[in-house]
């Protein structure tokens, strides 16, 4: 690692510990030629995923462009802005495990969907009545039966 300060390329780690969403860690460095110390971060490298649009151009997944239309979704509801962050990470890391490097955006706004049913009701049909484009009020009610029916099945 090149020192900041002098330029010399031999350091040695002073102490190392990960960083709050232990997404990365966090090395104290000494360089060996100055003596200064300076920190690194360290992050696992991952293959970036393209999302398919419906219009079929493509653009890099953008984690927070998932999570504003999830803050969207849940404007003056009781939901926490960590609770979405975390549905974003998990939505981020399905689609890292799947492997595939191309994904539909409708994949992805499915995962959302899952994920805003479990943490808000409401938010889920705000982001269903969006994502879904329903074109009247019997496409409307039909989501709403069936959220319904699924939240009576699980009573």
């Amino acid at each position: 690692m090149k020192c900041p300060f002098c330029g010399f390329t031999d350091s040695r780690v002073v102490d190392s510990r990960p960083t709050d969403e232990d997404e990365r860690i966090r090395r104290r460095r000494e360089c060996q030629g100055c003596g200064k110390r300076f920190t690194t971060y360290e992050v696992v490298e991952t293959t970036p995923i393209m999302v398919i649009k419906k219009d079929g151009s493509r653009e890099l997944f953008d984690r927070e462009k998932l999570l504003n239309s999830l803050l969207r979704a849940c404007e003056k509801r009781q939901v926490s802005l960590d609770q979405l962050e975390r549905a974003v990470s998990a939505i981020e890391q399905t689609l890292q495990n799947a492997m595939e490097r191309e994904v539909p955006s409708s994949v992805i706004g499915g995962y959302a969907m899952d994920k805003l049913k479990t943490i808000d009701e409401a938010a889920y049909v705000r982001f269903a009545s969006v994502y879904r484009q329903f074109k009247d009020i019997n496409s409307f009610m039909d989501e709403l039966k069936k959220l319904l029916e699924q939240h009576e099945d699980h009573q």
